[in-house]
């Protein structure tokens, strides 16, 4: 499948590039390297208009789909995994709403996620129970005007940042027929009852923040309800299978940018009287780099021009996420070992592309999770 991009996406890539060369790449390492969120990065992408590439324009988005989202990730991503983390995370909140929120939560809602008025938060994820939904322990119990919500989620990202105005959560709300049913709720920031845990360091995404979500007896009407009672799982998959992509290209970032980079040290450093990069042994390695990260990019285009032509997309897009991201693991090890003993310093930003291509590996599903489902859609 051979994807030619538009005028149009080649012109928002091009600017997505400009701003990540002039904004991000100078000032990001002290981000990083002070685990601090990058406030003005963010934005100065919300006005340009990143976080509302593939949502309606009626909404303040550019209604421009999943692959010119994924081409602007993939720019951010090559510089740094954090910052394309954090739009990333904002999509999956939005995308719920986007496609299962009344007219009035879109309102309220959509449009100011999407148009910089703040960022959104998704929570899933629990300390016991990731991708296995069944074992969520967060309840939401029925009463008069509204929900009752108590428990926790765990590794929430976006959440605790001063840019932070809501957090879309999945709760359990009963069980029928014997199968437990979980619902979305929108909790805004400030709710009575709901607190935010302190940041949690990670091996990567080190300017992005994760965080623990406490809900105890919080109290939200009836219209912080997303969508129709019982349909959280289905929701969530929803959400998740646009989510692999964003993740994919994410990784294809991180990948391209670590081959750049050890492609440019290569032709500079010589050892013995020439480049390092007419040995065989770093050749070879390059040319391995450069062809996983051609065929990663023709699996995560492939997957989201499908979503963007309302086809089903879920096996494509696990396969993207999971070669992508396998890719960004290789292709930055291998980065690692061109650089050599540098390549081990904090001080250069090869080592903490092996943090962040790690967590692509994890979040969103991890490789296993997407074999398993991919196994499943072949009728395995």
């Amino acid at each position: 499948m051979l994807l030619e991009l538009t005028q149009e996406q080649k012109m928002l890539q091009s600017v997505v590039r400009d701003y990540v060369e002039e904004k991000i790449s100078p000032e990001i390492d002290k981000y990083v390297h002070s685990s601090k969120f990058p406030t003005e990065m963010i934005k100065g992408l919300a006005e340009i208009g990143v976080f509302g590439i593939p949502y309606p324009e009626e909404y303040g988005g550019m209604g421009e789909g999943m692959v010119s989202f994924a081409l602007a990730l993939e720019e951010i991503s090559r510089v740094d995994a954090s910052v394309s983390a954090i739009v990333m995370a904002n999509s999956s909140p939005a995308t719920l709403i986007n496609l299962f929120g009344t007219e009035e939560q879109k309102q309220k809602w959509l449009t100011p996620m999407i148009t910089g008025g703040f960022i959104g938060s998704i929570g899933l994820t629990e300390a016991n129970g990731g991708s296995d939904a069944a074992a969520m322990n967060t309840k939401a119990e029925k009463v008069d005007g509204g929900w009752v919500i108590n428990g926790s989620k765990l590794f929430i990202t976006n959440a605790g940042n001063e840019l932070n105005g809501v957090a879309v959560i999945a709760a359990v709300t009963g069980k029928r027929d014997g199968k437990t049913l979980t619902s979305s709720f929108i909790v805004p920031r400030n709710t009575a009852g709901y607190t935010v845990g302190p940041k949690i360091e990670t091996i990567g995404w080190q300017a992005a923040d994760s965080r623990e979500l406490v809900f105890e007896d919080v109290f939200l009407p009836d219209d912080c309800l997303l969508g129709e009672e019982g349909s959280g799982v289905r929701q969530l998959l929803t959400s998740i299978t646009y989510g692999r992509i964003s993740i994919a290209a994410c990784a294809l970032g991180v990948a391209q940018g670590a081959y750049e980079a050890a492609l440019e040290y290569a032709k500079a450093r010589e050892a013995f009287g020439q480049p390092i990069s007419k040995y065989q042994g770093i050749s070879f390695k390059l040319a391995d780099m450069a062809t996983q990260i051609d065929a990663a990019r023709l699996m995560v285009y492939r997957a989201a021009k499908l979503a963007d032509m309302k086809q089903d997309f879920r096996k494509e897009s696990s396969m993207a996420k999971l070669f992508a991201t396998e890719t960004a693991m290789s292709v930055v090890h291998k980065a690692i070992q061109i650089h050599g003993g540098i390549g081990l310093s904090k001080e250069h930003r090869i080592s903490k592309m092996l943090g962040d291509a790690k967590l692509l590996e994890i979040v969103e599903g991890t490789s296993e999770i997407q074999r398993m489902f991919i196994a499943r859609l072949l009728g395995c």
